[in-house]
C-alpha cells in the first residue's frame, strides 16, 4: 500500500530526464501535424501578399525600367475616378445583395426546420444544388437566359409584347445580384439550419411552456441562436462582393459595351495587369482592396461578438 508522503514527494531529477525525450517526441509530433498547414500558408499566402506588396511600391517606366517610387501608387489609387466608381458600385451590391440573400437564406433554414414543411430533405438539396454547379457554367447559364433575343428573357418579353433586357445599363448589377443569390442562397441556407440543429430541445420545451408561439419561439429562442452562424455568413458575403469578378467578367461576352473594365476592383485590376501591363499598379489595387475587406470583416465580427449587442 502507498503511504501518503509518498504520493506527495516530487519527482527525482532522473524521473524528468526520463520523461524528457517522450517530452520531445510529443513536441515533435505536433510540430509535424501543424508543419504542412505552416507551409502551405507561408507559399499560398504570405510569399503572394510580400511579393504583392512589394511590386506596389515599384513602378514600370519605358526608360529605365523599374524605379522604386514608394508610396506613389496608392496616391494615384485614391485619386483614380475608376477605381472609386467600381469600389461604390461594390458597395451598393454589398449593401442591396447581401441582406437580400441572407432574409431569404434564413426563411429557407427556418422553414425546412419548422417540422411543418413535407419533404424537407427534397427542399435542402433542391436549394443546395445551385451552389455545386461551377461559377463559369451558372454565370454562362444565366447569361443565356437573360438574352433579350435568344433566351428566356426574351421569350417572356415577345410574350408580354414588351421588350426585357437584364444586362442593360440601368439592371445589369441587380442581375448579378440574382445570379449570385441563386448560386449562394443554398450555402448559406445550410449553415443557418446546421446551427438550428444544434440547439437543445429543451430549450423548445421551457418555450412552449411558456406559452411561446411559433413566432415568439423563433424571435426569443431560434434567432439568439444564430447569431454565430449569421455573423460568420455576413463577413463571408463580405468578402465574396469585394471579390466580385468571375460574373461581371463573364457576363461582358454577352453585354458587349454595358460592362465596363473597371466595373469591379478586382476587375480593373486585372485589366491593368493583363490588358494595360500595369502590373504595380494592379497589385496596388488588389492590396487596397485586401485592407478594406480585412476591415470591414473585423468590424462586423467585432460588433457581432458583442454580448450587448
Amino acid at each position: 500500500m502507498t503511504s501518503p508522503t509518498s504520493v506527495l514527494t516530487p519527482p527525482l531529477a532522473g524521473d524528468a530526464k526520463r520523461r524528457s525525450p517522450l517530452n520531445r517526441r510529443i513536441a515533435m509530433a505536433g510540430w509535424g501535424f501543424i508543419l504542412p498547414f505552416f507551409v502551405g500558408f507561408v507559399l499560398f499566402v504570405v510569399v503572394p501578399v510580400g511579393y504583392s506588396i512589394y511590386l506596389s511600391l515599384y513602378r514600370n517606366q519605358l526608360i529605365g525600367g523599374n524605379h522604386f517610387v514608394g508610396f506613389a501608387n496608392y496616391l494615384q489609387a485614391f485619386t483614380d475616378g475608376d477605381f472609386w466608381s467600381g469600389v461604390l458600385r461594390v458597395a451598393i451590391f454589398l449593401v442591396v445583395q447581401v441582406p437580400i440573400m441572407l432574409v431569404l437564406a434564413l426563411v429557407c433554414a427556418l422553414a425546412i426546420d419548422s417540422g411543418r414543411l413535407h419533404g424537407k430533405s427534397f427542399f435542402r438539396i433542391v436549394l443546395f444544388l445551385p451552389y455545386a454547379v461551377p461559377g463559369v457554367v451558372a454565370v454562362l447559364m444565366w447569361g443565356f437566359m437573360y438574352n433579350p433575343r435568344a433566351g428566356l428573357t426574351g421569350a417572356i418579353g415577345h410574350v408580354l409584347g414588351v421588350t426585357i433586357d437584364p444586362i442593360s445599363t440601368h439592371w445589369v448589377l441587380a442581375a448579378i445580384g440574382n445570379i449570385v443569390t441563386w448560386e449562394f442562397l443554398g450555402y448559406n441556407m445550410l449553415i443557418f439550419y446546421a446551427a438550428l440543429s444544434t440547439i437543445p430541445t429543451e430549450l423548445y420545451e421551457a418555450a412552449a411552456l411558456d406559452g411561446a408561439g411559433t413566432f415568439r419561439t423563433i424571435v426569443s429562442v431560434k434567432l439568439p441562436a444564430l447569431r454565430g452562424a449569421i455573423v460568420i455568413t455576413t463577413i463571408f458575403s463580405i468578402i465574396g462582393s469585394f471579390q466580385l469578378f468571375n460574373e461581371p467578367n463573364i457576363l461582358r461576352t454577352t453585354a458587349l459595351g454595358i460592362i465596363p473594365t473597371n466595373f469591379t476592383p478586382n476587375l480593373y485590376a486585372y485589366t491593368l495587369s493583363f490588358s494595360g501591363q500595369q502590373v504595380n499598379y494592379a497589385a496596388t489595387i488588389a492590396i487596397i482592396m485586401g485592407v478594406v475587406t480585412a476591415v470591414v470583416a473585423y468590424v462586423v465580427q467585432l460588433r457581432g461578438s458583442r454580448k450587448d449587442a
